[in-house]
């Protein structure tokens, strides 16, 4: 079981929001979730980032690999 931590999308048609969650790799990108790391909203200006630092940086050191949307979320809060 391969985890990553990445987006899943919320929100209405055309008013996309996104949870930034920790899941299985074989999951659908709206599936279960094992965790909620954070929040996203771009449609704020400026983009509203919301990241629990503790949580995101326990799953990278249990083996969750970040994709690279949230890799860039991540750098932009000092995660990374």
């Amino acid at each position: 079981m391969a985890l990553r931590i990445r987006l899943t999308r919320m929100g209405a048609k055309k008013r996309p929001f996104y949870r930034i969650v920790v899941m299985d790799s074989q999951n659908p990108r709206d599936g279960k979730y094992i965790d909620l790391v954070g929040n996203y909203d771009p449609m704020k200006e400026p983009a509203d980032i919301k990241i629990d630092n503790e949580k995101a940086s326990s799953w990278m050191q249990k083996g969750a690999i970040p994709s690279d949307t949230v890799k860039q979320l991540f750098k932009k809060q000092g995660i990374i």
